[in-house]
């Protein structure tokens, strides 16, 4: 990626730009400037729109087979450029590079998913009275897909793939801090013989080309990640055109962890499962409840294995935790601490750069620290009584995305996964996240589903058609 760019790669015309309007990219490890991009506005979000528009006819004539192949190549394409596209979204978001890379071959892998998956979502054939009823998975048409900084490229995909594998056409809105994955994103799926005006890339602000998109009555669905409180602000925006919505909102994810589990595996992987990203995470397992009868044990080993997480350079190879986003980021995840003694506290660089240490805290489920998504390098560390205090206090909250349970007790394990009120858990695991599984959450953290065959049934429509055998 060069130093400069426009506001979309190569699929929208700089008549879409809003000269008069750009956006500074910031290195939040350096606070030094890496892009300098003009932004699109409500012009330029209808000019996408109507490019997406012209495109759907000939897009979703495209055969099953020759589709897969087009996605199957974007795949590859990604793989071919893995370490550029890594080294981009690791100096735009401030990722440890290894983290990146990780990231990089996921999308790979998503892609590839949805190559597979093109001609195996399909419809039925239903004997009734008097002939026989058909039916059929239809694309919905133009869909927007309004992806959050924190995961840039990787959202993405899981939206442009199934968006694209049903047929749809796209316009995505990277967020504003972190857009340049994306546009080399969509310079690679050019490059694969996507045609144009199937995905657009656009850049401009949540509040202008984000509410257009929501608010356009050519887009058919908006899928959004983001906070709870926007994502309010999608589905107010999208009722006045009756659009379908995918909503994956924020978290407070509990990692429980009883007395009989393995202390030493769980406190190992307790940090990782918070501070990954910098806690900058949506599952991230921000309430590390605890059994009392292990509780001093496991704080012990939590704060031993919370010392080592290595926090510094994104660039260096043995980095596990950059940056925090922005200034005003890091404002806000200080002020859920400040005045607080905590368990611990670690070091983090001086100097230039948006950093915050990692930091555990002891706190009742009461605790802003604890009822709020701080999105941050922060843990609350809660003890609980037994197994039916551990899913009150683990459901004792409005969010509902992620968690973990740690026990050995497989009976056990089954009771509190099917009790806890969240859309994705792990035992004796912090993984949330597979290609092929559903993701998604309860109650305030959203609905619908990304990844596996279920984010195909948000991407599509069922249409049934009867034949008659009687004439």
């Amino acid at each position: 990626m060069s130093d400069t760019g426009s506001a979309v790669s190569p699929l929208a015309p700089r008549s879409c730009l809003n000269p008069a309007v750009t956006l500074t990219v910031l290195d939040p490890a350096t606070e030094e400037p890496i892009a300098e991009l003009e932004q699109a506005g409500v012009e330029g979000a209808d000019a996408a729109v109507a490019r997406a528009k012209a495109a759907l006819p000939a897009w979703r004539r495209v055969a099953p087979a020759d589709r897969a192949r087009l996605l199957r190549r974007l795949a590859s394409l990604v793989e071919e450029h893995g370490e550029e596209l890594a080294r981009i979204e690791s100096r735009n978001v401030g990722k440890p590079i290894a983290g990146a890379r990780g990231e990089v071959g996921m999308v790979a892998q998503v892609f590839h998913f949805y190559a597979g998956a093109v001609d195996k979502h399909h419809g039925e054939t239903i004997p009734v009275a008097g002939g026989v009823a058909a039916t059929f998975r239809e694309p919905l048409g133009v869909v927007g897909l309004i992806v959050p900084w924190n995961f840039p490229l990787n959202i993405a995909s899981w939206k442009i793939g199934p968006a694209l594998a049903c047929g749809n056409t796209v316009v995505l809105k990277p967020a504003e801090l972190t857009p340049l994955s994306a546009l080399r994103l969509g310079e690679l799926a050019l490059e694969a013989g996507i045609p144009e005006g199937v995905l657009n890339v656009l850049v401009g602000k949540g509040s202008v080309v984000g509410r257009r998109l929501i608010e356009h009555p050519d887009v058919a669905k908006i899928g959004f990640t983001g906070s709870t409180e926007v994502g309010a602000e999608v589905m107010r925006g999208a009722a006045a055109t009756i659009k379908r919505v995918t909503l994956e909102l924020g978290g407070k994810s509990a990692n429980v962890v009883f007395a009989d589990a393995d202390l030493e595996a769980a406190a190992a992987a307790a940090p990782y499962a918070v501070f990954d990203n910098a806690g900058q995470d949506c599952c991230a397992r921000s309430r590390i409840l605890v059994e009392r009868a292990a509780y001093d044990r496991f704080l012990d080993l939590l704060v031993e294995a919370t010392r080592g997480v290595v926090v510094g350079d994104p660039a260096d190879e043995a980095t596990e935790m950059g940056p925090l986003i922005s200034a005003a980021h890091r404002a806000t995840v200080a002020s859920y601490v400040d005045g607080v003694q905590p368990l611990f506290r670690g070091e983090a660089p001086e100097g230039r750069g948006y950093w915050f240490p990692c930091t555990l805290v002891e706190a009742t489920n009461e605790d802003r620290v604890a009822r709020e998504e701080v999105f941050g390098p922060v843990a609350a560390v809660i003890p609980f009584a037994d197994e039916a205090d551990a899913v009150r206090i683990a459901n004792d909250t409005p969010y509902g995305l992620s968690g973990s349970i740690w026990t050995r007790d497989g009976a056990r394990a089954l009771r509190v996964a099917r009790a806890v009120e969240s859309g994705v858990l792990s035992v004796n695991s912090n993984g949330s996240v597979r290609v092929a599984t559903p993701f998604g959450g309860f109650k305030q953290s959203g609905f619908g589903r990304e990844l596996g065959m279920h984010a195909l049934e948000g991407y599509s429509e069922v249409k049934s058609v009867f034949v008659s055998t009687e004439v």
